[in-house]
C-alpha cells in the first residue's frame, strides 16, 4: 500500500508541476539552464569539462556523471570479457578484445580532478562572478553511471538514479542532458522510469511531459543506445546537434583559417591556458607528456620528438597527424553546451539561428553517416588526413555562411582563466552589458531607427558592429546605416512577407587584451 500511495503522490505532483509546452530560455530570464554532463574519460572530454566548469556560473549543474562508450568502458571487475564486433579494438590490425576493460584507467577520476582544480580556483572565480557554485555542491553532483560495458543499461547506478531524479523532480524547466560519451546511463534512467510507471493509467501524459522537459545534447551515438532504445521508446524526446559553428575538435588547426589559427598555436596556448593555474595544469595539449591510460595505443598525443612513422613503429594508431608541442589538441564535446551560454545570441532557442555552438539541425539518416555506428560497411577506419579534413571543411562552408565566432570564443575562454587566477576584480576583464529593445514590428520597405546603450564594468573602450544574422544565403538583406555606431537606422527589404522575421545582431567588444564580446539579438517582425 505504501508503494502505491507514493506512486500516486508522485504522479499527482509531477503532472501538477510540469508543463507540456516546450520551453526555451532567453537572456531575459533569471533561470539558468539546468544541465547534466555525462562524459567518458577521453582526453577531449577532460578539456571540454574544464571549459564547462569555467562557465558554471551560467548553468544550474544537476549532475557530473561518469559514462562509458565504445571507446572507454571499465569492466565489472569480475574478469568478464566483452566486445562488440567491428569496434576500433578489432580494426587497424588490432586484436585487443574480448577484454575485461577497455581504455579505462584504474581509479579513473578525471571529473573529480577537474572539480579539484575548480576548488582551487573558486575563491578567485567567485570574486569575478557571484553565480559560481561551491566546490562542495559540484562534488555532491559527481556520480558513476553505467560504466561497466559499452551500451549496457541493464541495471540502475548512482548516475542513472541522479538523472532519473532530475527528470522526475518538480522543476518544470527544460533539463539538458549531454552525452559526451555513450548514452547508456541516460537510457538506464529512462528505462527505469518506463519500468516503474508505464503500467499507470496516466503513462501517456507522463511520458509526454518527460519528453517535453528533457533535451538531449549528444556527441553522436557512441554506444548505439540512442538508436536502439531512446529513440524508439521516447520518439518525442528532443535532441539537439549542431553544425557550422566553431571547430572544437581534434585537428582543428589542420583546417583553421588565418584568423582562427593563432588561437590554436603553442604560443597562444602557453600564454593563455597552460600557465593559468590549476586548470592550466590539467588541460591536455600535444606533447604534454600525459596519457589518460598507460600504453593506450590510441593516445600518443602526449609524446613529443617522434614522427608519425616512428609512432606507428612503436605500435600507436596514428589516426591524427602529429602536431607541435603545446598546440591545441581538442575539445570535441564543447559544442554541446556553448549555445546555452547567456551571451546575448539567444542560441538556446530551438528556433534560433545558432551561436557559439553552431546552428541546430536534425540529422538526416539518409545523408548523415554516424562515425560511431555499428554498421562498419558505412564507416571505414577513421585515420584522418589533412586532405580529408580540408574536404570536409569545404563541404560544410558551402552550405552556410555562418559567422566566425571562434576568436570571440577563445578570448572569452582566456578571460575566464584569468578570472580563475586573479584575486583582484580590477586586474581582469569583464563583459560589457548591452541594453536595447529586442523586438520591433516593421513594414516592407520601412526605415526604422535602432538605439542601444552599453556599459562596460571596467571602463574599456568599445567596438560596435551591427550585422544581419541570416538563416539562408538568399534571405532578404537589410540595409544598415552606421554599422559601427550604437544608434543606427535600417531599411527593411521590400520583398519581405507578413510574419517574416529578420534578425539583427548588435555586437559589442571591449578593447582589452583578451577581449570579451557580447551581443543583442534584435528581431524585426514584418506586419
Amino acid at each position: 500500500m505504501k508503494n502505491n500511495f507514493l506512486l500516486v503522490l508522485f504522479i499527482f505532483t509531477f503532472l501538477s508541476h510540469t508543463s507540456i509546452a516546450q520551453k526555451t530560455f532567453s537572456n531575459n530570464l533569471t533561470h539558468k539552464p539546468r544541465v547534466i554532463v555525462t562524459a567518458d574519460p577521453e582526453l577531449d572530454d577532460n578539456n571540454s569539462l574544464i571549459r564547462f566548469l569555467l562557465y558554471s556560473s551560467d548553468f544550474t549543474i544537476e549532475g557530473l556523471v561518469y559514462a562509458s562508450s565504445q571507446f572507454h568502458w571499465k569492466g565489472d571487475g569480475k574478469g568478464t570479457k566483452f566486445m562488440v564486433p567491428g569496434r576500433e579494438y578489432t580494426r587497424y590490425g588490432l586484436n585487443l578484445c574480448p577484454c575485461t576493460s577497455y581504455r579505462w584507467a584504474k581509479d579513473e577520476k578525471f571529473i573529480h580532478n577537474a572539480v579539484d582544480a575548480y576548488a582551487q580556483s573558486y575563491p578567485n572565480l567567485k570574486l569575478h562572478h557571484p553565480g559560481y557554485p561551491t566546490p562542495a555542491y559540484l562534488r555532491s553532483k559527481i556520480k558513476y553511471g553505467n560504466i561497466e560495458f559499452e551500451g549496457d543499461f541493464t541495471k540502475d547506478t548512482e548516475g542513472s538514479n541522479l538523472i532519473k531524479a532530475a527528470i522526475l523532480d518538480k522543476n518544470s524547466e527544460p533539463l539538458y542532458i549531454t552525452a559526451w560519451g555513450g548514452a547508456s546511463t541516460i537510457a538506464r534512467a529512462l528505462k527505469s522510469i518506463e519500468d516503474s510507471l508505464s503500467k499507470n493509467s496516466n503513462w501517456a501524459l507522463i511520458k509526454k511531459k518527460i519528453s517535453s522537459k528533457v533535451i538531449l545534447l549528444l556527441s553522436g551515438d557512441q554506444d548505439n543506445t540512442h538508436t536502439s532504445y531512446i529513440l524508439p521508446h521516447w520518439p518525442e524526446m528532443r535532441y539537439m546537434q549542431f553544425k557550422n559553428g566553431p571547430n572544437y575538435g581534434y585537428g582543428a588547426q589542420l583546417i583553421a583559417n588565418k584568423e582562427n589559427a593563432i588561437y590554436l598555436t603553442p604560443h597562444w596556448m602557453m600564454d593563455n591556458v597552460l600557465t593559468k593555474g590549476a586548470f592550466g595544469k590539467i588541460y591536455r595539449v600535444w606533447g604534454d607528456g600525459k596519457q589518460m591510460v598507460k600504453n593506450d595505443p590510441f593516445d600518443y598525443f602526449g609524446l613529443d620528438g617522434y614522427t608519425n612513422e616512428q609512432l606507428k613503429a612503436m605500435g600507436y594508431v596514428v589516426w591524427m597527424p602529429k602536431q607541435e608541442k603545446n598546440s591545441w589538441l581538442g575539445e570535441g564535446d564543447t559544442g554541446t553546451f556553448m549555445n546555452l551560454l547567456d551571451n546575448g545570441l539567444n542560441a538556446i532557442d530551438f528556433n534560433s539561428l545558432g551561436g557559439w555552438g553552431g546552428r541546430y539541425y536534425v540529422p538526416n539518416p539518409a545523408t548523415d553517416i554516424n562515425p560511431f555506428s555499428n554498421d562498419t560497411s558505412k564507416v571505414k577506419d577513421l585515420v584522418i588526413s589533412a586532405n580529408m579534413l580540408s574536404k570536409m571543411d569545404s563541404a560544410a562552408k558551402s552550405l552556410s555562411d555562418f559567422p566566425n565566432f571562434f576568436p570571440a570564443v577563445q578570448n572569452d575562454f582566456a578571460g575566464r582563466l584569468v578570472w580563475a587566477t586573479t584575486a583582484q576584480y580590477q586586474q581582469a576583464n569583464h563583459a560589457p552589458v548591452i541594453t536595447a529593445q529586442q523586438k520591433y514590428f516593421v513594414k516592407a520597405g520601412e526605415t526604422i531607427e535602432l538605439k542601444a546603450m552599453v556599459k562596460d564594468p571596467d571602463g574599456d573602450a568599445l567596438t560596435v558592429q551591427w550585422w544581419q544574422f541570416a538563416k539562408y544565403k538568399n534571405s532578404p538583406k537589410v540595409m544598415i546605416q552606421n554599422k559601427e555606431e550604437l544608434n543606427t537606422k535600417v531599411q527593411v527589404p521590400s520583398n519581405v512577407v507578413v510574419n517574416e522575421k529578420i534578425n539583427l545582431i548588435l555586437e559589442v567588444r571591449d578593447n582589452a587584451k583578451n577581449y570579451i564580446t557580447r551581443y543583442k539579438n534584435i528581431e524585426l517582425i514584418v506586419k
